[in-house]
């Protein structure tokens, strides 16, 4: 932001304080960038919305609402200014709308609280008076410091409300409010370690606040630590035996750890009770699925469905089985749902992704990109990702991590891990299920354990990964130890075991320097086929790359890079392992990967399809089925729409 522009938002600011309001119009048009996208331009729009209001013309503040809350879907405060004039104009159920969903995006605004109390009492909804009262007296039990971060939290200002959060902790240290929006905040800022101590420490000091105890267990299960959640949930049970929210966290947890039986019986028990919950009934089709029982899965997504027509989550469930086919029945009911301005923005998004899939399996390729498209652009609207910081990340990978690095290194000698990395779609859970049908080698999961060893290492005075080279042989050797112990949890006594988290490719250094014994192994894809099957995935983490064809073909080209950088400072340590080879000559790439592993060949491995075990992945239903060339040239139905795909990538295309 220039100082110009900012001088004049100030003046508008001002202006709007004094009541001149024509005069905060006009200098709110004059900050406007003619893009809507920035935060200067939704703070103008916001200001000047707010303006027009006030100077009793509420019917033309509502085209620029309009504009900024389609630049910024997620703003609850400027769906609270439209409650406002909506409420201006007398139209009681647009103003409750707006107000509900400005609660949604923003649950700290406390008039949208109130106000929204006005309506159910008017209206005589005593359920959600009862849950409006209730957020009103928590939200005025806040300190004022603490509803300020909270709001700010809520409005993407992260770094303003953790300052805030640290500043009231130095005054009332161990506050649990105060701990639990600092911890949000971490998380949100994606420091997650730092988010998991506050937590751990906010439940040991509170042992029965609950709402610090929902959000460990959130932490654990994005840091991918299900045995310590499983731990934790058993402990709050044993307290209250009748908890649902530990109970539901527990299922959870257990399939988190492949303990898929005891999570399903656990989620039946569940469901005798709270059989009208169309979350539960997703989670329960999770773990179906992740077991193997794709009939059931399917079952339980569309009972979903039925209980919420509007629950984006259950479509796109069905569509992430990828063998599923949407009857008609359901896809009107669908694009209906997704159109409708009162669907919240989350249900919209997964219901577009859905609709992609249901279109491109009938052909309609015109229609499935549409969706596609309308997904990504609203997921990319919540985030907050930058392509330019991980090219910068990638390439100081390559800067810290010279051959030198890794000539005389040692570390923890244990031969047993087995990294599966590359790009999320590239056929990795294929590779992962040939490997985990050998007798020798067990598989696990995506497990985040590099990242978390990784993360450590940021928190240093020498950041990561530069930090790598003055790390001794000893410390080196710990944290490998540390590795091979936390994974222990997820192996079931064969000596070899995989880890399958794509992206620990750009970690490939940490991984040689701490288990130089390991072995890694690139599962690639042709570059097009594999970022057009991102870019049609919803994942339910990360890979924020992905909902942008420019971003994705970026984030590619870095991958590889980084790729030939591994390969040529760690030559003969990493093996390649190209999808469309698997496809053409599956027998040759399984020899080709065991003698790399060290392993005698099994048949078994070429009968992957019939191994059971539990895959958590979207490719779950594919693997337990035989080779299939269809998925190989998906993409050229959507041609036409893929130059900014095309555009930047590194000469990767197929012809």
């Amino acid at each position: 932001m220039t100082r110009s522009v900012q001088s004049r938002l100030n003046e508008a600011k001002k202006a709007l304080m004094q009541s001149q309001f024509a005069q905060a119009v006009s200098l709110c048009k004059e900050c406007l960038s003619g893009n809507d996208n920035t935060l200067t331009d939704r703070e103008c729009l916001y200001l000047m919305a707010v303006a027009l209001r006030m100077t009793k013309e509420p019917a033309q503040a509502l085209p620029v609402l309009d504009r900024l809350l389609k630049a910024f879907p997620d703003y609850g405060r400027g769906y609270q200014e439209q409650g406002y004039c909506f409420k201006a104009l007398q139209k009681g159920r647009e103003m409750a709308a707006a107000f509900y969903r400005a609660t949604r995006f923003n649950p700290a605004l406390l008039t949208a609280w109130r106000e929204l109390e006005q309506v159910y009492r008017q209206t005589g909804n005593t359920d959600a008076l009862m849950l409006a009262g209730q957020h009103i007296q928590s939200l005025s039990s806040l300190p004022k410091p603490l509803l300020g971060a909270m709001d700010l939290l809520h409005e993407g200002q992260l770094q303003k409300a953790e300052q805030i959060c640290r500043d009231f902790l130095k005054q009332h240290k161990h506050h649990p409010d105060a701990m639990m929006l600092l911890a949000e905040a971490g998380m949100q800022l994606k420091v997650y370690h730092d988010a998991e101590f506050l937590l751990e420490s906010c439940t040991e000091l509170y042992p029965d606040n609950e709402a610090a105890a929902t959000a460990y267990q959130s932490v654990l299960g994005k840091l991918g630590k299900f045995p310590r959640a499983v731990e934790f949930a058993r402990g709050r049970l044993a307290r209250q035996p009748d908890n649902f929210q530990a109970a539901v966290a527990l299922a959870h947890a257990l399939t988190g750890t492949g303990e898929v039986d005891e999570a399903l019986t656990l989620y039946r028990t569940l469901l005798d009770k709270n059989s009208r919950r169309p979350a539960l009934w997703v989670q329960y089709g999770h773990a179906l699925k992740a077991a193997g029982d794709a009939a059931a899965a399917v079952a339980a997504y569309e009972k979903a469905a039925e209980i919420a027509p509007d629950f984006g989550d259950a479509y796109w469930s069905l569509a992430n089985t990828k063998t599923y086919s949407f009857p008609a029945s359901l896809t009107g009911g669908m694009k209906t749902a997704a159109e409708n301005e009162n669907t919240a923005l989350d249900d919209k998004i997964h219901l577009y992704f859905a609709l992609g899939k249901a279109s491109e399996d009938d052909k309609a390729f015109d229609d499935a990109f549409r969706y596609y498209d309308n997904g990504n652009q609203l997921k990319r609207q919540t985030l907050r990702f930058d392509i330019s910081r991980t090219e910068q990340a990638m390439a100081s990978q390559q800067s810290a991590c010279n051959a030198a690095l890794f000539e005389h290194a040692k570390g923890c000698d244990a031969p047993d891990p087995i990294f599966i990395v590359g790009l999320p779609r590239a056929g990795s859970t294929l590779l992962e299920q040939i490997l985990a049908s050998h007798s020798m080698v067990d598989g696990t999961m995506e497990l985040h354990d590099i990242l978390g060893i990784a993360s450590g290492l940021s928190h240093q005075a020498v950041p990561y990964p530069q930090n790598l080279s003055s790390l001794t042989d000893e410390q080196c050797k710990k944290l490998g130890e540390q590795y091979i112990a936390q994974t222990r949890a997820y192996r079931r006594g064969a000596p070899f075991f995989i880890d399958k988290m794509p992206n620990n490719f750009i970690h490939t250094g940490l991984i040689k320097r701490i288990l130089p014994n390991a072995k890694i192994i690139d599962a690639r894809r042709d570059a097009v086929a594999c970022c057009f099957s991102g870019f049609k995935q919803l994942f339910g983490e990360g890979q924020e790359f992905s909902y942008s064809l420019n971003d994705i073909g970026r984030y590619y080209n870095a991958y590889r890079k980084l790729m030939d950088h591994w390969h040529e400072v760690l030559p003969g340590q990493i093996l390649t392992v190209q999808h469309e080879d698997v496809i053409n000559d599956l027998e040759g790439q399984v020899r080709r990967m065991l003698d790399f592993c060290g392993l005698p060949f099994e048949e078994a491995c070429l009968n992957f399809h019939q191994t059971k075990r539990v895959i958590k992945t979207p490719s779950s239903e594919q693997v337990r089925q035989p080779i299939y060339r269809s998925g190989m040239t998906q993409w050229k139905g959507f041609e036409p729409y893929l130059a900014p795909l095309f555009s930047v990538l590194d000469g990767e295309t197929e012809a």
